[in-house]
């Protein structure tokens, strides 16, 4: 059995996880080794995001958190340090249908305008002229109507300067760009156990036997967390639900490559963007009755149920109704953790002394990594950097109260 030290053990090597370590690591010399159970980057969480950069969220402290992220998407080379990163930024803008009349989406535009984010209130003329295949219906849609009629008398939210990034992409520049700073990535590297003395960590142990002493461990391991907390004897009052969600994708034809922005339209329940260079539409749900609890994350069946595909299929067709029945349908299933009291994260240090839990993102983590990393490395170092966010990480404390949204969904 092997020893060694280090001052930050990274449990997990997601999005989270190295954007923690990378931004430790480029303001400071503390030694930082990340820890990731699988074979390869992305394998969890991150590998199956959507990466939908959007901004509008019921808190404004999220809006301003989130808006900060979308800063560092926008300047992903500047922010790296390198010179030909292999993620990229996809500003096509997001649209929200929420079913809001025009003097509720014009006042929800100018609370994110004074938060500096690029937005435009949409008229259904408006939409049809920027976005012609997109429907400006304003009815609820459901499967279950025994009819539904379309009114195309609908106003729509359009955040210009958002739209997607490359998430598997992103994690790979971010795990380059850590380790040039010195930060340790051991892959295949299963924490099995949380070393503590006076009520203070002092380390993990590896699956093959290997300890590593370290004086702050950090709990990042996305659907698995609930496991460290247990190695580590750490109670926390929320409810955190390794959850299985399903995406599904189509083609699109060569006439509809480009003409539509990413779309979040609860009306219909589901979300959905371009993907694959323009020719596919990859497509999920916005309901959380679709979110599955993973009884056990290490046994994710990662093809998504025909059944949930073609029902969630309908909804996208509403909403782009040009769009051919024709095509295979695709689906796969990834994981994410929902924290059912408040569908935001807890970050901060447990009961344990050191022992730090950054978890429950309930779908958001991706968007929110950058701010994450900066909000814990700015407590761990004392320092700040360009790209951090004025939003303090007491906003996510584990002592909170919950905080209040409009729904308890990804669309939170």
């Amino acid at each position: 059995m092997a020893s060694s030290t280090a001052d930050i053990a990274i449990i997990g090597g997601g999005i989270i996880g190295m954007s923690i370590a990378f931004q430790t690591a480029r303001r400071s010399s503390l030694q930082v080794v990340v820890l990731e159970k699988a074979g390869g980057l992305g394998e969890g969480s991150t590998g199956a995001s959507s990466a939908i950069t959007r901004q509008r969220y019921t808190r404004n402290e999220m809006v301003e958190l989130v808006r900060d992220s979308n800063r560092v998407f926008q300047n992903w080379s500047e922010y790296t340090g390198l010179s030909n990163p292999r993620a990229s930024n996809h500003p096509i803008g997001v649209l929200w249908s929420l079913g809001d009349d025009q003097a509720a989406v014009a006042a929800d535009a100018s609370r994110l305008r004074s938060y500096g984010i690029k937005v435009a209130a949409l008229g259904p003329a408006d939409l049809t002229d920027r976005y012609p295949h997109i429907n400006p219906c304003n009815h609820p849609f459901s499967l279950e109507a025994e009819h539904h009629e379309c009114n195309t008398a609908g106003h729509f939210l359009l955040e210009e300067d958002a739209g997607y990034f490359e998430a598997t992409s992103a994690l790979e520049d971010l795990a380059v760009a850590a380790k040039r700073e010195g930060v340790d990535l051991l892959m295949n590297s299963e924490v099995v156990g949380i070393g503590q003395s006076g009520g203070r960590v002092t380390g993990v142990t590896l699956s093959g036997g290997d300890r590593i002493d370290a004086g702050i461990v950090v709990n990042a391991a996305g659907p698995w967390c609930n496991k460290v907390n247990a190695l580590a004897g750490v109670e926390q009052p929320w409810k955190l639900v390794p959850t299985r969600i399903a995406v599904g994708h189509r083609p699109i034809p060569p006439d509809m490559v480009g003409s539509f922005p990413a779309v979040a339209d609860p009306l219909g329940g589901v979300y959905f963007r371009p993907e694959a260079g323009g020719q596919q539409v990859i497509f999920g749900s916005t309901l959380e009755e679709d979110e599955m609890e993973a009884v056990d994350p290490d046994a994710l069946n990662r093809l998504a149920e025909q059944s949930f595909v073609h029902s969630k299929v309908q909804g996208l067709h509403h909403r782009l109704p040009e769009l051919p029945f024709k095509g295979l349908l695709g689906g796969m299933c990834g994981l994410y953790t929902v924290n059912r009291v408040d569908v935001h994260p807890i970050v901060g240090m447990s009961d344990l002394d050191g022992f730090f839990l950054v978890n429950g993102f309930s779908g958001h983590g991706f968007k929110e990594a950058p701010m994450i990393g900066a909000q814990c490395a700015q407590l761990f170092t004392g320092e700040s950097a360009d790209f951090d966010t004025a939003v303090p990480i007491g906003f996510f404390a584990l002592d909170r109260q919950p905080l209040l949204t409009d729904q308890l969904n990804v669309l939170a």
